[in-house]
């Protein structure tokens, strides 16, 4: 019995990988976030050497766990560099919003129609902010020069990184199935109306049981989203 606990307890080959990146959730590696990236790396389907915030000392802790040797990042997937954090011009933003929507780890504060802010301790530096902006106002500046990958960013660092972009991967699970749980209620009194409709011929029957299948169908995903956050489920690891 007490094999079968620790080898449940035990991490996955997954999780000591993602241990070993550095939580940007930059997708720089192509992947949508660092979770995603290492079960590739345990998988096989990607190769360990796509992480430019963990550069060379993330690629030589990986090809440790792995038995491989170490091997440069690949340049597409972009270079090792000075840690930079994303800096605001706050007389040009017009509160879009999209960078916060676009932000990972929730380091930008601000609300629609009013510029916005971001909180330096808690950007990761994964530039996803910058390309959305429609007013050009967000720029990167280096902030550990002449250090870069893990000598520019610690692991506390990388587990809070981790810790923010769980719980807000969660909170946009909770707002999503919440807006759907809204949408299957206007859907079952929709359907409610279209059961009550009078069929008077073949063509207004056939009708009648198309609105029915999309309306069902809506409810159904609904009633699966729901339970999938309710086991504890997210989008990027799932148990």
């Amino acid at each position: 019995m007490s094999n079968q606990s620790d080898a449940l307890s035990s991490p996955s080959l997954a999780d000591r990988i993602e241990d070993l990146l550095p939580q940007t959730q930059c997708t720089k590696c192509g992947y949508p976030a660092c979770r995603p990236y290492a079960e590739a790396i345990a998988d096989s389907s990607a190769n360990y050497n796509q992480c430019p915030p963990g550069g060379l000392e993330g690629v030589t802790r990986i090809a440790a766990v792995l038995g491989k040797p170490v091997i440069p990042i690949n340049p597409v997937n972009g270079a090792e560099r000075p840690r930079p954090v994303a800096f605001i011009d706050e007389n040009v933003c017009i509160g879009c919003t999209l960078c916060i929507q676009a932000c990972p780890v929730d380091a930008i504060v601000g609300a629609a129609k009013q510029m916005h802010t971001v909180v330096p301790s808690l950007c990761t530096g994964c530039d996803l902010c910058v390309a959305p902006c429609p007013v050009d106002c967000i720029a990167m500046i280096e902030v550990t020069p002449g250090q870069t990958g893990w000598d520019a960013w610690s692991q506390t660092e990388a587990n809070a990184a981790r810790t923010r972009h769980d719980k807000r991967t969660l909170r946009l699970q909770r707002e999503k199935a919440d807006n759907d749980a809204r949408l299957a209620a206007k859907a079952a009194a929709k359907l409610k109306e279209v059961e009550a409709e009078p069929a008077l011929s073949a063509e207004q029957q056939a009708e009648k049981e198309r609105k029915r299948a999309i309306i069902q169908a809506a409810i159904e995903r609904a009633r699966l989203q729901k339970e999938q956050l309710a086991a504890g489920q997210s989008p990027e690891k799932k148990s």
